[in-house]
This record gives structure tokens, C-alpha cells and sequence, in this order.
């Protein structure tokens, strides 16, 4: 696949961009690893002041890490804690500006500064979340959370098919 990373002058049209890509990320597989590792490579590069980018999987009642670019990170998650596991117990995506005063955040990167994450539907109940960090503070806003959610979207929708 060629992607033409560029600049882009509003977060809509970034987003617009994503989710052409993974668009197409999800057209050339039905290998559910291969189009994740590639949907997280498309975040890292393209979502400005971004530091971690990927996904955790919901698996026997935990959060599990999946396909990620950054520096290594946690591999099991319980539902409650840290960010993502409170996407996933409150059913919600959770914006943290400042996860150094964020009481059960889990640092992949010491370097991060701010978090979003967002949950993945796949057949009406929650498949896993996108987890992005930044080592900007309050680097995500509302723009992000839509832009992301249509990302979550197009994900779930993969995932039906998937293998």
C-alpha cells in the first residue's frame, strides 16, 4: 500500500485522511494483527505529538496489549484500571490532559504527558480500545475523540470479518 504522509491544516481533515487509510488497511487484509499493526503504525506517524500508539484487546476479562508502536508496554490490563481499563468499565472514551495527576494512570512512557483512549465495538459489545499517548500536555481534545471514534468505528466494522 502506498500512504503519502502529510501535513494537514485542521484535525478534520487529519482524521478524514485516518480513516481513508484505514479504509484501505482494512481492504487489503482480513488478518486482524496485520491491518492493527498497521492502523497503529498510521496513528504513530500521523497524529502530531504522539509518543505510543496501538491497541488492547479484550480477552477473558482483561484488557490484553496488541499490535502497538512506542516503547514496550504493560501486557495485561485489569478492566478499572488505568485509562483504558476505565474506557472499558465505564463504557466511555476517557481524554486525560495531565496523566501525571491522574491517580491510576499506567506509564508506558515515562515521557507521556496526556492520554486518549477509545473504545472498539465489534458485534454490539466492546472488542478492545485505541490507546494514544503524547508527550505534549493536553495534546487531545474533542476534534481527536470524533476523529477517533470514526477510526473505532471502521475497526469494528474490519473486526466482523476478521480473522
Amino acid at each position: 500500500m502506498d500512504i503519502e504522509y502529510k501535513q494537514f491544516p485542521t484535525k478534520q481533515e487529519l482524521y478524514g485522511y485516518i480513516n481513508e487509510m484505514l479504509t484501505r488497511i482494512t481492504q487489503e487484509t482480513c488478518d486482524s494483527c496485520a491491518a492493527l499493526a498497521n492502523a497503529s503504525a498510521l496513528f504513530k506517524m500521523e497524529i502530531p505529538h504522539t509518543n505510543w500508539a496501538g491497541f488492547y484487546i479484550l480477552k477473558g476479562g482483561e484488557l490484553v496489549l496488541g499490535p502497538f508502536q512506542g516503547k514496550p508496554a504493560v501486557v495485561r490490563i485489569a478492566i478499572g484500571s488505568g485509562v483504558c481499563g476505565t474506557a472499558v468499565a465505564q463504557n466511555k472514551a476517557q481524554i486525560v490532559e495531565d496523566v501525571h495527576k491522574c491517580c491510576n494512570h499506567i506509564a508506558c512512557d515515562l515521557a507521556s504527558s496526556s492520554e486518549i483512549v477509545v473504545p472498539i465495538y465489534a458485534d454490539g459489545a466492546i472488542w478492545g480500545v485505541i490507546d494514544i499517548d503524547s508527550p505534549a500536555p493536553a495534546n487531545f481534545d474533542e476534534a481527536d475523540l470524533a476523529g477517533l471514534q470514526s477510526a473505532a468505528k471502521t475497526i469494528g466494522d474490519f473486526l466482523k470479518n476478521a480473522k
